[in-house]
């Protein structure tokens, strides 16, 4: 055993802790996609659909079979997209474990790889290194940056005694110590563990689960009534099951995930002209739904960029004096902070003087120095370790000032013979983005409360919390483990992964539907669990691919854009979902209102399947139209879509009974021709539906988006052709057709003054305020 370096491990003993503990390195747990398909195909509405499908089967109709089988893929091939890219979080971490070690075995240093590391081994950390697990120093001293880690955005220093987490980089110094934690144990490995738990159930799926739960709730009464009316009338189990098959495919709303992801991938590809990259398409529509942001500051709100902030001169110096001392005492290509005052001496112009000698930082002394030709010394560093005796009331005054302004505090200082002479004292800082101030004052402006997670001390982080607007108290590390009402700060400093996963949980826990912004491996499980990560242009590869949104240009302005896109992206989609509902009652009620007023039934399954069709899949163009975003966070608020859908599905199956009142006590049509008018009114009162819906105000108050429009003509055109022709259906004769077209825009009409008049007796405005995009959204 090496004093100086402490126990080593022989080949053997590391071979048998590697087989009991396991390679250094994030197991990697990936789901077969078949296993995945068969998980999207179990589900609620999965299920439905495939009932259909085996009734259909059991009837003998392969080809209608074979279309909602297609229609049930085509929903799940879209999920599991939306879900591919997530696993390159993993990924990258896994990437990032895969680095070189020195460690002592068997009397001599080796080079291995970082995997084969095990609990208990001795290794090396020299300058430029990455610590390839968690280690407890016990010889040496090292600069550790870890800024990727814990979100610090300084070096710290690591003595005897203290642990390097796996990841950080040595940025100074050497040291050896004795590995503790590998793979998942780690710091490090704990943040990949966390990516790969981290879920949240998104606004959208509960908004699909809702709408299938009260959909079957409903129109489930209304088919074993029928079903009840059918026996009691007579009809045979033959004759039974065709109408119970109808009636099941009017009440699936088989295109509403497709929908979802149809209109998130639209936006998707708005955003990527403007600099904005989804990861994820549920990111998309959570933006509109978002109350919450949680960001990180180092990176995000702040440029990761020290710069010297403050200099306050003593003893006569100016500040060209005091930069001038600093830089002399510090190495071109060095430590960070001896950079930045280099750069600042050669921006100022400022004639540094020559060392005869040059000592680099030490973290055990504290300061690094240098030695003129005169014997004179120039030391920067701590100011306790320059001046042991203390500082002056007036030093003392300055140093507080730059602290209270969040700025890290180095003492320069020359030493003649036994005199030490303190020339200033410089205050360096990260400052906050250009941006920043803005952004939040923004997001406030939309409804959207930012609070600050950053694993940086909390007085530098009141200091940038309070220079980019957000106000409020500070929770420090230790208050955050034990916390319950998160509501009640504004900043969380000191933050460790684990505490930034269970923040963004605490925040759901309490309702909110949560963002989080970052850049570093340790945002990276508060990224995943968020509904909203946003990762910014600089991010690490584990942070951008936990994320949800990516910013692809610096700045964050496109958080605003992603909001605007995704409120806007929303409302097309309540447009859809609410039109959705009134046609699943609607027809559902129809089946039944038919099979009492005629005592058969008015569709079959093959004109149903093509209601299907047409209707779910067609009017999916309302993912293209025109939609002004909101001004504040939007809700899927279910039970009022429902209660909407009720009352337009009312006023709907009102028109479409009056029409099969009058085709059957008027026109006497035969069944057939019942059947074909049945269908033509049902697709043109939905396409009325859509109109009203869409516009919170007169339906002609805004023009559809051209794909809308013509996706209306050329279903109401065809239908209206197909019934003419007789194509899959009766003919029916010209004046009918006529009649029909007429009557719906009267129905049209009829319905928009039905949706004033319910907006005023339930005292809400008309049209909703909103929010203009942003420049370049």
């Amino acid at each position: 055993m090496d004093a100086q370096t402490g126990p080593e491990l022989s080949s053997a003993e590391a071979a048998l802790r590697l087989q009991q503990f396991g390679p250094n390195a994030v197991a990697e747990t990936s789901e077969h996609w078949p296993r995945a398909l068969a998980a999207k195909l179990w589900t609620p509405l999965s299920w439905m659909l495939e009932a259909t499908i085996l009734l259909e089967l059991f009837l003998g109709h392969g080809p209608q079979a074979l279309i909602i089988l297609v229609l049930l893929l085509f929903n799940a091939v879209l999920g599991l997209s939306q879900e591919a890219r997530a696993k390159g979080a993993v990924a990258a971490l896994r990437q990032k474990l895969a680095v070189m070690a020195s460690v002592r075995r068997d009397g001599a240093w080796l080079r291995i790889n970082a995997a084969g590391l095990v609990p208990g081994d001795l290794v090396k950390l020299a300058l430029g290194a990455v610590v390839p697990a968690d280690i407890k120093i016990t010889a040496g001293t090292a600069l550790i940056d870890q800024s990727m880690l814990t979100g610090e955005s300084l070096p710290v220093e690591r003595k005897a005694g203290d642990t390097a987490y796996a990841g950080a980089m040595v940025r100074q110094g050497e040291a050896t110590g004795l590995v503790t934690a590998t793979g998942a144990r780690t710091y490090f490995g704990k943040t990949a563990s966390l990516v790969q738990d981290a879920r949240s159930v998104s606004g959208e799926q509960r908004a699909v689960l809702a709408v299938v739960r009260d959909l079957a709730l409903i129109n489930g009464a209304i088919v074993l009534a029928m079903l009840v009316y059918a026996h009691e009338i007579g009809r045979s189990f033959d004759e039974s099951v065709p109408l119970l098959l109808t009636a099941l495919l009017a009440s699936i709303p088989v295109a509403l995930p497709s929908t979802f992801t149809l209109a998130a991938a639209l936006s998707a590809r708005s955003l990527v002209r403007g600099s904005v990259l989804p990861t994820r398409l549920a990111a998309i529509n959570e933006a509109a739904t978002m109350s919450l942001l949680c960001t990180d500051k180092t990176g995000t709100l702040t440029k990761n960029a020290l710069s010297i902030q403050s200099i306050a001169c003593f003893g006569g110096a100016d500040e060209g004096a005091v930069l001038a001392a600093a830089a002399a005492a510090s190495s071109e290509g060095g430590d960070p902070v001896d950079q930045v005052i280099i750069d600042a001496a050669r921006a100022r112009g400022v004639a540094v003087p020559l060392a005869a000698a040059f000592a680099p930082f030490d973290p055990a002394r504290k300061y690094a120095q240098a030695s003129l030709p005169n014997g004179d010394l120039l030391r920067k560093g701590a100011p306790g370790a320059l001046l042991p005796a203390g500082l002056t009331p007036e030093q003392e005054a300055a140093r507080q000032r730059l602290a209270q302004a969040g700025c890290r505090i180095l003492a320069v200082a020359r030493i003649t013979g036994n005199t030490v002479q303190l020339l200033g004292l410089l205050g360096l800082a990260d400052p906050p983005r250009d941006d920043a101030a803005g952004l939040i004052a923004s997001l406030r402006a939309l409804g959207v409360r930012v609070v600050m997670v950053t694993g940086d001390a909390p007085e530098t982080a009141a200091v940038i919390a309070r220079a980019v607007g957000i106000t409020g108290q500070v929770c420090d590390s230790a208050t955050l483990e034990t916390l319950k009402a998160p509501d009640d700060f504004a900043v969380f400093a000191g933050v460790f992964p684990e505490q930034k996963f269970r923040l963004v949980k605490l925040f759901q826990r309490d309702g909110h539907v949560v963002g989080m912004c970052g850049d570093g491996t340790n945002d990276a499980p508060a990224l995943r669990q968020a509904q909203m990560g946003i990762a910014v242009a600089s991010a690490t590869d584990v942070a951008k691919a936990a994320a949800g949104l990516v910013l692809t240009s610096p700045g964050l302005a496109g958080i605003l854009g992603a909001i605007h896109e995704g409120r806007a992206a929303f409302q097309r989609i309540r447009t859809y979902t609410l039109t959705m509902v009134v046609r699943k009652i609607a027809f559902a009620a129809y089946l039944a209102l038919g099979l009492v007023i005629t005592g058969h039934a008015v569709l079959t399954p093959l004109l149903m399947v093509l209601l299907l069709i047409v209707n779910d899949f067609l009017t999916m163009a309302i993912t293209t139209d025109r939609a002004l975003p909101s001004a504040h966070p939007r809700h899927w608020r279910i039970g009022r879509i429902i209660a909407e859908g009720c009352l337009y599905g009312l006023a709907t199956l009102g028109y479409v009974t009056l029409m099969l009142l009058a085709g059957h006590a008027i026109w006497h049509l035969p069944l057939l021709q019942i059947r074909t008018l049945s269908f033509l009114t049902l697709m043109l009162a939905v396409q009325a539906n859509v109109y009203v819906v869409r516009e919170e105000r007169w339906f002609w108050s805004s023009a559809p988006s051209p794909l809308l429009a013509a996706s209306s003509l050329v279903m109401a055109a065809s239908s209206l052709m197909a019934a003419g022709f007789g194509v899959l259906m009766a003919p029916l004769g010209s004046n009918i057709l006529a009649a029909i077209a007429a009557s719906v825009i009267l129905f049209l009409f009829l319905l928009d003054l039905l949706k004033r008049l319910a907006g005023l007796l339930a005292h809400r405005p008309a049209a909703e305020v909103a929010f203009p995009p942003p420049p370049g959204a």
